[in-house]
């Protein structure tokens, strides 16, 4: 189909093939231990992390360089909202929360570089972070509760013969939780960098190009804005994962 819509000088775009996981170098079957696309991008998130905090906090002086200033900003950024979301107790764990946040903010807004992958928008990556939030708030839960981080399950405000029902209801919503956490991610930047392929490939068409060119540039400016948003929707909602973990009581 795609060679015969050549042949015809028809335009012929995949959207989807930007998603696809290959070796970096050379070409052949993606192993356990094969350096990828995915792989490559996300330790280049690490290192631009590390190069911005290490940077960042090394001179510390009293007036802030650019870098400092973005680092202090971060840091105090996500500091603020675990503390206003999983209270006094959460901060003991603002470092992961911290952490988290970089990491999917840094790998959003290096996808929209050209040529380079988005790690983030592979459900692979999302349901990895995902998990390991539903996991360690539900050990927390239990080490701080004991038995006691079932009652997030019972809904004690409620009448009586309704408090099975909501507890079956309650319990299904917080298996769903790395479900949800992680496609939402995932989708997001997902749909976000289609659209943009999509547009780009008719811009190749004299007609419609400067209409294509105005929506690229729209788009690419929503997917700014949507990168950062979708980093903070997922901390947020660690805190508040973390919150409930921490006190459970209804």
């Amino acid at each position: 189909m795609a060679d015969d819509a050549k042949a015809e000088g028809g335009l012929v775009f995949h959207p989807m093939d930007q998603f696809i996981v290959k070796p970096l170098l050379g070409d052949g079957p993606v192993g356990m231990f094969t350096i990828t696309n995915v792989t490559f991008w996300m330790a280049l998130a690490v290192i631009c992390i590390a190069l911005l905090l290490v940077m960042g906090t090394r001179g510390r002086a009293l007036v802030p360089s650019r870098i400092q200033s973005v680092a202090e900003l971060a840091y105090g950024f996500i500091y603020k909202m675990v503390e206003d979301v999983a209270g006094k107790d959460g901060l003991k764990y603002f470092p992961y929360v911290m952490t988290l946040f970089m990491f999917i903010v840094f790998s959003n807004f290096l996808g929209l570089l050209p040529l380079a992958f988005t790690p983030t928008s592979h459900i692979a990556v999302t349901a990895v972070l995902a998990m390991a939030v539903f996991i360690a708030v539900t050990v927390i839960g239990f080490v701080k509760n004991g038995a006691g981080f079932l009652s997030l399950f019972w809904i004690s405000s409620a009448p009586l013969a309704l408090r099975p029902i909501l507890a079956i209801i309650e319990a299904i919503s917080y298996f769903v939780r790395p479900v949800s956490h992680s496609i939402r991610l995932a989708g997001n930047m997902m749909a976000g960098h289609a659209v943009i392929k999509v547009f780009a490939a008719f811009a190749a068409i004299a007609a419609i190009s400067p209409l294509s060119i105005v929506a690229i540039t729209a788009i690419y400016a929503l997917e700014v804005m949507v990168s950062f948003i979708q980093a903070y929707v997922f901390a947020i909602l660690t805190c508040v994962y973390l919150k409930d973990a921490l006190h459970p009581h209804h």
